[in-house]
């Protein structure tokens, strides 16, 4: 089967707090010759869509307390590792 074209969608949900949400998608086509390697290509389209949803969501992030707060409580768990594997649960 030769391959075409190729698709590729990336979403994220965000909770903002107070009932809020914000979900961002990004979806990326693009054509490929029949020598051209299709899992570079994907693997190339998804980072691109990655990167573009990342960009999308930061400035409405920043002004989120609920996720400037979630940032902040992840920080300190990555400088205070727990060797309890329940909390890791």
């Amino acid at each position: 089967m030769e391959i075409k074209t190729i698709a590729v969608t990336y979403q994220r949900k965000f909770n903002l707090g107070d009932y809020e949400s914000l979900e961002i998608g990004c979806s990326l086509w693009g054509q490929i010759d029949p020598e051209e390697d299709d899992e570079g290509a994907i693997k190339f389209l998804y980072e691109k869509a990655k990167q573009s949803v990342k960009e999308a969501a930061i400035p409405v992030l920043e002004k989120s307390v609920h996720q400037m707060n979630k940032a902040k409580m992840y920080k300190k768990s990555e400088l205070n590792p727990t060797t309890d594997e329940l909390e890791n649960f």
